[in-house]
């Protein structure tokens, strides 16, 4: 009889990275049905109760205590492979490839790499912005993945760097390239002479992936957290961040990115972009429409601003600017192939992405074919699902937000929840077309479509078998010159069915026109088999090397750290453990005897 059984473990902490491969550890062991391997937060009990992996004990843990479920065929085989939990652990430690020394604290870390000038913090939100004070007081710049960090430690934090001369990115800043080398989920690219300054993770990877793909280069690319445009926070690390590039020699045309800013402060950044000197292409997603953004063009005609609607048509207006020898195609320009995207008028779209950026992105633009999409993550006034576990009616979900990502890995990292989802879509006989993102890079997963494939492949044979057709759109966001090797991951997610595009606006116009019942073609731009337009330039992979050294400490997940070794940075690995085991009576104490 299938039973499960739970441990719980009060206070312990792990990499979250740690903890997913233990989780698939136990859930590939004999008689295992599913594991379940989080810190036990509010969110992921949620996600444990749907997954059937509630049990009473686990609804009575603590947010800082450590969950281990395993539900089994029965009693001896659930006790069995959690009595293997440590043994597995410790399997992991001896195989892990780095002995290396690791200090206990930032101040130990510092003093065995002086030249270190970044710190990438990615702990518990609750702890992140005690490391990131650490970090500036040691006279570091901080690149903050860390989320659930509170807006007044984000506003005191950005305000003492300034004021120190130096960079807060975050928190939940997920991507950066800094001389040559990218931070959290980057992409590899080559040098060039634009600069990138963006309130969105994803949104970056997608503008560098486009100047890339375009035979531009990048500088810097510099990520300042989602909430920095606010009105609350002011853009402190976007002003900072764009005064560097106007101050760079090397950069000759910047791109800032965000979704719709609060309006004072895009009219602040937009006078600062004014004031740089150089050429300035513009997206705040959704920020103006249409008609308002051609006026808008027109008053700038003789300035250097330039609006565009979508991130891959920012990323083409920044490569013409910087090499001024042609000009980008508009979105006027081509028609998209919506001809193979059947779906019954009764069924619906199911959008399962990993970055919320491009998320919001095509509900921006699905505006123009359907009267109404809903979402965790909405466009503003947009409806809302009233479950971000269930979708009603055309739906997109950025399974990047809080509620599935507090105490467990983002989904670019851990393809769990997105294949659970996609299999229970492709069970609902009202879906009809399935989107996803794939979003490649350094952090990333190191293949993840060695794991979608097989489950598109499943969802369609699921609906096949039920009587329905179910098309698969993917959208690969990488360059040729990404670990994960474009091409392999584009060949991939073909052969398990999924109509794969390599510009997520295109993807977008795609669906739909085939949700609104119309058919276009792609017009005179076919793909090759790595997914790059026959009209782009090849990419010189001997502009990838970084012009300056590049050494910074990081403080959480070892993913990262791996990253930066594999890129040729120097790096050291702190231990890090939460103060008093995250009690936060103590934490509380040992603060106040710090002062």
């Amino acid at each position: 009889m299938p039973q499960t059984l739970a441990e719980i473990r009060p206070g312990a902490y792990y990499d979250s990275v740690v903890l997913m491969q233990l989780q698939r550890a136990l859930a590939d062991l004999p008689g295992v049905d599913d594991a379940g391997v989080v810190m036990c937060t509010t969110a992921n009990k949620e996600l444990l109760e749907q997954s059937g992996l509630l049990t009473p004990e686990v609804q009575a843990a603590a947010p800082e205590d450590l969950v281990i479920v395993v539900r089994a065929d029965d009693a001896e085989a659930a006790q069995a492979a959690l009595a293997q939990v440590d043994e597995l652990m410790a399997r992991r430690r001896s195989t892990g490839g780095d002995e290396d020394y690791r200090p206990k604290t930032l101040d130990s870390a510092a003093k065995m790499l002086p030249e270190a000038g970044w710190v990438l913090i990615s702990v518990p939100g609750r702890y992140a912005a005690g490391v990131a004070r650490q970090a500036l007081g040691l006279g570091k710049n901080v690149f903050l993945y860390s989320d659930n960090v509170s807006v007044e430690d984000e506003i005191a934090l950005k305000n003492d760097a300034v004021a120190k001369g130096l960079l807060v990115m975050g928190p939940d800043c997920g991507t950066a390239i800094v001389d040559g080398v990218g931070l959290g989920f980057a992409n590899r690219v080559h040098r060039g002479n634009i600069g990138v300054v963006a309130a969105s993770g994803t949104g970056l990877q997608a503008v560098t992936v486009g100047i890339h793909r375009n035979g531009g280069g990048i500088t810097q690319a510099f990520g300042t957290g989602g909430r920095d445009l606010s009105e609350a926070v002011g853009a402190v690390t976007a002003k900072a961040a764009l005064a560097r590039l106007a101050a760079d020699p090397q950069t000759e045309v910047i791109v800032l990115v965000s979704k719709p800013p609060s309006p004072a402060v895009a009219e602040e950044l937009l006078s600062l972009a004014r004031q740089s000197g150089k050429p300035v292409v513009v997206d705040f997603i959704g920020f103006l429409n249409a008609e308002a953004q051609r006026g808008k063009d027109a008053e700038l005609e003789g300035e250097a601003i330039r609006f565009v609607q979508t991130l891959d048509e920012a990323a083409d207006l920044a490569v013409a600017l910087a090499t001024a020898d042609r000009r980008p195609q508009t979105a006027g320009d081509r028609r998209y192939d919506s001809s193979q995207l059947a779906i019954r008028n009764s069924q619906f779209l199911r959008g399962l992405y990993s970055g919320g950026t491009l998320a919001y992105e095509a509900l921006l633009l699905l505006q123009e074919y359907l009267p109404t999409v809903y979402s965790n993550a909405p466009l503003k006034g947009g409806p809302r699902l009233e479950n971000a576990h269930e979708s009603q009616g055309h739906t997109i979900v950025d399974l990047g937000e809080d509620e599935f990502t507090v105490g467990r890995l983002h989904p670019m990292l851990d393809n769990d929840l997105r294949i659970r989802r996609l299999h229970a879509e492709a069970a609902d006989p009202e879906t009809g077309l399935l989107l996803l993102d794939v979003v490649l890079g350094d952090g990333a997963h190191l293949d993840p479509a060695s794991e979608l494939a097989p489950a598109i492949s499943e969802a369609i044979a699921t609906a096949a078998a039920a009587g329905r057709q179910l098309s698969v759109v993917a959208v690969v966001v990488g360059t040729d010159a990404d670990p994960q090797g474009l091409d392999s991951q584009i060949k991939q997610l073909t052969a398990a069915g999924a109509h794969v595009f390599t510009r997520h606006d295109e993807a977008i116009r795609a669906v739909g026109a085939a949700l609104a019942g119309g058919s276009q073609t792609v017009d005179g731009r076919p793909q090759t088999a790595d997914g790059e337009s026959s009209t782009q330039p090849a990419i010189r992979n001997s502009q990838l090397a970084t012009r300056n050294p590049f050494a910074a400490l990081n403080v959480g997940l070892e993913s990262f750290t791996d990253s930066l070794k594999s890129q040729g940075a120097g790096v050291v690995q702190v231990d890090w453990k939460p103060p008093a085991g995250g009690n936060e009576k103590l934490m509380g104490l040992l603060a106040r005897m710090r002062r």
